[in-house]
């Protein structure tokens, strides 16, 4: 309902600016993730910020039909609402499906419930469409400002999984999806990006412009956020470089790659940060060894996936001074698989449409992967593990995966309610509390296209 296309509310170019922005100010230190990236920016969201479902849903139509005009590559959703129905039929999750079937991927934030109205630690509260197995959901870390990795964490603020939509049975009882998100964990606390000039954020609360930033041209300006909506446009510029190293990773591949270079965070729980914190490096390096010459959707299982003499690399990164381990792994909705053939191999499950969950069978209170869909040489685990920061799910158990299987209440249930963007660590800018599933938390979506080798594309809104 708004009368322009103008970013009046300031939350969609902070996010937008994350994932491409390419400010020359202090010789290029504020730039975007993929500053080479083109942006389509889709206004689905009000001047304050809000929005009605079908607003987003005509938003997601149109960036279907336009995919090929602009080669639109990835969406990010800074944005959200209270997740109550089951991805199965909520009207957003559908559509996000239809898009990852097209070969589209999806980034979406895991919102900014973590803590309830007292201030105590609360689960269950992840924001559709980040409740979607479809999406990449992404929740929030802190870097507590220093380059070195070794002392990050998750933001006390970041949703917490499991998700508790669902629906209800023909015997009148509610069937919770409990699927483990988020997918991984991105820097979201105190980031500085673009500056809307005049947005109402900034009007209503001037110190979120840090004070040497402050006399910055409107070109140039900056300005300070934090939530999941910053988090997610930083998964989401790191899509748009994965698909221009190699344009033929599926959505399935991408998340994949995401997520076993992903870092465990020690003492954090896999409802906290899904397989770790984005390590960007390592995606790219094993991206950079995938051949680039096969048509995944017609791959068979087992296909072998490395460039000719290409071997897998020490599963370790080295940034800022330490040197962390990778995750190996990926989350199939209610257990985790490991080994190296996730990279090596293909698998069914990577092609378009398709989920990690696929082929994990539960039978007679067990899990096991189908070898229709996985190949061998894989371990399927079924518990959510606290990481003590080594790889391959290492850590203490948190709790069975087994426990998510049907509706049962893990941990509490979770009230879901609204929630705004975060000035800090905590803090919350405008409240937004959500009346009903309709009402969306955010501003606008962006979507990311590529020109010539660059590919992406982002959706942002807000978090």
């Amino acid at each position: 309902d708004s009368s322009n296309t103008s970013d009046n509310y300031g939350h969609g170019t902070h996010v937008a600016g994350l994932a491409v922005g390419n400010s020359g100010y202090s010789t290029g230190a504020y730039k975007g993730i993929a500053a080479n990236a083109n942006i389509v920016s889709v206004k689905v969201l009000n001047d304050a910020g809000l929005g009605q479902t079908s607003w987003l849903l005509n938003g997601l139509d149109w960036v279907l039909q336009n995919k090929t005009t602009y080669n639109i590559r990835v969406i990010n959703l800074s944005l959200g609402t209270t997740a109550i129905d089951s991805y199965t039929n909520d009207p957003v999750c559908v559509k996000i499906k239809q898009l990852v079937n097209a070969g589209i991927v999806v980034v979406a934030a895991a919102g900014n419930l973590g803590k309830d109205s007292a201030g105590n630690m609360a689960y269950g509260r992840i924001h559709s469409p980040g409740n979607s197995p479809y999406v990449i959901t992404v929740g929030a870390s802190n870097t507590l400002d220093t380059v070195a990795r070794n002392d990050d964490t998750v933001t006390t603020y970041s949703s917490r999984g499991p998700t508790r939509s669902f629906y209800t049975n023909a015997a009148g009882r509610r069937v919770f999806d409990n699927l483990v998100k988020p997918d991984l964990v991105a820097p979201g606390n105190k980031l500085i990006s673009h500056k809307a000039p005049g947005n109402v954020m900034v009007t209503a609360n001037p110190s979120l412009v840090p004070v040497d930033l402050a006399l910055l041209t409107s070109a140039d300006g900056m300005m300070t956020m934090s939530g999941t909506s910053m988090s997610a446009p930083v998964v989401s510029g790191a899509v748009a470089l994965l698909l221009q190293v190699n344009p033929s990773l599926t959505p399935g591949m991408v998340k994949m790659l995401l997520q076993y270079t992903a870092q465990p965070l020690p003492n954090e729980n896999m409802f906290e940060q899904g397989a770790g914190q984005l390590n960007l490096d390592g995606a790219v390096n094993l991206a950079n060894i995938i051949r680039s010459d096969i048509n995944y959707q017609n791959a068979a299982l087992g296909t072998g996936m490395l460039e000719g003499g290409a071997s897998m690399p020490t599963p370790t990164t080295l940034i800022g001074g330490s040197v962390f381990n990778w995750s190996q792994l990926i989350l199939s909705n209610h257990s985790f698989i490991t080994g190296q053939n996730l990279v090596t191999q293909f698998q069914l499950p990577y092609k378009w449409g398709n989920m990690f969950s696929d082929g994990v069978n539960f039978q007679n209170n067990g899990f096991s992967l189908n070898s229709a869909s996985f190949t061998t040489g894989l371990t399927l685990t079924p518990q959510v593990k606290i990481s003590n920061g080594g790889g391959l799910g290492s850590g203490t158990d948190f709790c069975a995966a087994g426990v998510l299987i049907g509706d049962g209440v893990l941990i509490g249930d979770g009230v879901l309610i609204g929630d705004g963007v975060l000035i800090g660590d905590g803090v919350l800018v405008s409240d937004g509390v959500l009346i009903s599933d309709g009402v969306l938390i955010g501003d606008s979506i962006q979507a990311m296209s590529s020109r010539a080798t660059v590919m992406g594309d982002n959706t942002p809104t807000l978090r």
